[in-house]
Formats: C-alpha cells, structure tokens, sequence
C-alpha cells in the first residue's frame, strides 16, 4: 500500500492533468453531456479494477454506512463537477483555477469546526505559503468570466469542500476502490436525470452531438479515467489515513500538476508562476516530512450498526 502522502499526490496530479484534458472536451462536448460519458466511463473502468481484485466482495451488500458514503456521490462528484463543467464551459480555465484556490482553506476551516480537527501552527503556515503560491501560479492578470460562470464555480469549489469533510466521517474503514464504484455510480445516476431535466427544458436534443470527432471523444474517455476514476480511488483511500485538513493541503499541487499539463498544449510559464509553484511544492514537502507518520489521522469511531469487513465476509 502506497503512502497516504503519495496517494494524494497522484490524485492531485490526476485532477490537474484531467482538468486540461477536460476542457480540451468542453470544445466539443456540452457540460452535462460530457460529465455523463466521463462517469460512464469512469464507472467502467473501476467496476473492471474492482471485479479483478477484489471478486470476493462483489456479492456483498454494502453496509448502511457504506450506503452513506456512496450517497456522498450525488453531491460530488455529481453536482459538484456538474456545476464545475458548467462554470468552467463560461469562464476562463484561469478564473476557475483562481476561485478553486480557495478549497484547501474552506477544508482546513470545515474540519475545524465539524470535526474538531486541530491545525498546528506548521500546518497552518504551510497552508498559507501554498496558498500564496498557488495565487502565483495561477494569476495571468486576465480573470475574465461572467458572474453565473463564478457563481457555478463557487458552488462546486464548496460542494467539493464539504464532500471531503463528510468523507472523512462516513468513508467506512473498507475498500475505497469500492466506495468510489459506489459513489460513482450514484454521480452517474444524478447526471442521467439532470440531463433529462435539461432535455426536457430545451428542445429536446443536445446541439452538435453528432458532429464529436475522434480526438473528442478520446478527450472526453481519457479525462474521464483521470479526472474521476483513478483521482477519487487515490484520495478516497488517502482520507481513511490522514486529517482532512491534511488531505486539504495537497490539493494545491492541482494547479501545479494542470499548469504542467498545460505546457504540453504550447502554453509557457512566467517567472513569477515558477516561483509559485516551488512555493506549493515546497510547503507541502515540508508538512510530509515533518509529519511523516504521524499526519495518518485517528479514524471516526465506526458505525455500530455497521459491520466490520471480517463479518461482512462471513455473513
């Protein structure tokens, strides 16, 4: 088993790398449209990883805690990227990465007072270096956008907030490949009806679905494993070990990871974004290594209507 540090690198870095992808898509796809291939496709590829290891458990009913945490799948990723492709389909990729710079402090403020997480000073200067350097990274000077594009953005950035502090109380001590299966599917469930609400409300039909081209759907698929599939498994898995505060920290490396990402497509960094990303690295290198065991969180008692994974075997 990786180290929870590495876990949420890898889905920061999933998350950065699936946002440039993602609104490569948004070229070609209508927002809902695309979050239901990427969920269809996402969905796929878990339920293949989880049915070649772990078959044993695909004939287990989850527990009712269980149920809860895939219920957390309707707000995200359901509604959160729902609203998340709608914002990011009418701003800027620039403006969206600035107000999603706020996650990592609106986490750190919900674990305090929900779950009475303690921020130690060293975690609260690395939290605040990050975020400066974040701001730095993603600043251009040019934060244009429409006021409904920020609001969706905002709503998103909170949804997504709020979802890894429940996550730290309801995401049960089991498989996490499992529990990101069962969200997914919720997620998915939710975009199929909110496409129907939206068919429903226009004429009927999405425009230029027909006229996809290959590398859109290439992009749609591809943002689909990275952005849903292997970042949820990676930072699910994570959150059963460490603060959600903690976990918080690490998303600031998204940026970094999507500005990388981004060279790749022809875009330069400026001298002031490179510092801002050696501030991010740096902070959170310097909570892992300080930390180090230590950060792995005490887990929330469990449920007792719950059983443990040797029962659930058994029974």
């Amino acid at each position: 088993m990786l180290h929870p540090f590495v876990l949420l690198t890898l889905a920061a870095a999933c998350w950065g790398f699936g946002t440039v992808v993602s609104k490569q898509a948004l070229d070609q796809f209508e927002p809902v449209p695309l979050l239901i291939v990427q969920l269809g496709v996402s969905v796929m590829a878990v339920a293949l990883f989880h049915w070649c290891h772990e078959r044993r458990t695909l004939d287990q009913p989850p527990h009712r805690s269980g149920m809860r945490a895939a219920a957390l799948g309707v707000l995200n990723p359901g509604i959160a990227y729902a609203l998340g492709l709608a914002g990011l389909a009418t701003i800027a990729a620039s403006t969206a990465v600035v107000l999603w710079a706020s996650e990592p402090a609106l986490i750190a403020l919900l674990a305090v007072v929900i779950l009475r997480e303690r921020l130690t000073a060293m975690l609260s200067v690395a939290l605040v270096i990050a975020l400066v350097g974040m701001v730095l990274v993603v600043y251009s000077g040019d934060l244009a956008g429409n006021s409904a594009g920020v609001a969706l953005t905002l709503g998103a950035v909170l949804a997504c907030a709020v979802y890894t502090v429940l996550a730290r109380i309801l995401v049960v001590d089991t498989s996490a490949i499992r529990i990101t299966l069962l969200q997914q599917v919720a997620a998915l469930a939710f975009a199929v009806v909110l496409a129907g609400v939206v068919l429903i409300a226009s004429d009927g039909s999405w425009n230029g679905l027909g006229e996809i081209n290959a590398s859109g759907w290439v992009t749609a698929i591809a943002s689909g494993v990275l952005y849903y599939g292997l970042a949820f498994a990676f930072y699910l898995t994570a959150l059963q070990s460490v603060p959600a505060s903690v976990a918080g920290l690490f998303l600031t490396l998204v940026p970094v990871f999507g500005l990388t990402g981004a060279l790749v497509t022809g875009e330069t960094l400026d001298a002031h974004q490179w510092a801002g990303a050696a501030l991010v690295v740096g902070s959170v290198a310097l909570v892992a290594a300080t930390t180090g065991r230590g950060s792995r969180g005490r887990r929330p008692p469990p449920d007792r209507e719950a059983p443990t994974a040797r029962e659930g075997q058994r029974e």
